[in-house]
């Protein structure tokens, strides 16, 4: 087992039966009183942060993640379809685990998957920009520029995002898959 004091940012530890990253770690030393760890972490299920204190020479349990690229093929309910570019192994992964960028990816994506020992995905990431063609859009009126007014736009896979008046059906537009907005209007 290895202390808290072996921990850095960014690892993954179970911490009362759930698996939490790391995201800040600070040595205390108060003056008349023992040094402490204050960490904070996030559980990677649900996104809650936790904040709590250690000793030293309290004992966690490091886990060992490792991190590889998968190519989104299909969705299959609740499930992801992905595949491993290199062993061409398919595996499911859960839609919670990316969050709300689930609803900005399309197929031949690559999302970023970490696995604890190796066996189940604990954690995946979308790429943070992806270009998608406007499947429909009401027309914009001409000489309304003055303000960034924004109307709805629905993708090639149904999601719905706001977009500038200029932006038309058929263009294709880059998306920041984390919040979901529009970033810009891309010529292919």
């Amino acid at each position: 087992m290895a202390t808290v004091s072996d921990l850095s940012k960014g690892n993954f530890m179970r911490y009362n039966g759930e698996v939490v990253q790391v995201e800040e770690l600070q040595h205390r030393t108060p003056g008349n009183l023992r040094a402490f760890y204050q960490i904070k972490m996030r559980n990677v299920r649900n996104g809650k942060v936790a904040e709590n204190r250690f000793r030293p020479g309290d004992e966690v349990e490091i886990l060992r993640v490792e991190t590889k690229e998968y190519q989104y093929l299909y969705s299959d309910g609740d499930s992801l379809v992905c595949m491993d570019n290199e062993t061409f192994d398919q595996i499911y992964l859960d839609k919670n685990l990316l969050g709300e960028s689930v609803n900005y990816i399309k197929e031949g994506v690559t999302l970023l998957i970490a696995f604890e020992n190796g066996e189940s995905a604990i954690t995946a990431e979308a790429p943070q920009h992806v270009v998608m063609e406007i499947q429909y859009t009401e027309p914009g009126m001409q000489g309304d520029t003055a303000t960034r007014t924004l109307k709805p736009a629905t993708l090639e896979n149904g999601a719905e995002v706001r977009v500038p008046l200029f932006v038309n059906t058929g263009d294709k537009i880059k998306i920041d898959t984390r919040t979901g907005d529009y970033i810009e209007r891309v010529k292919e």
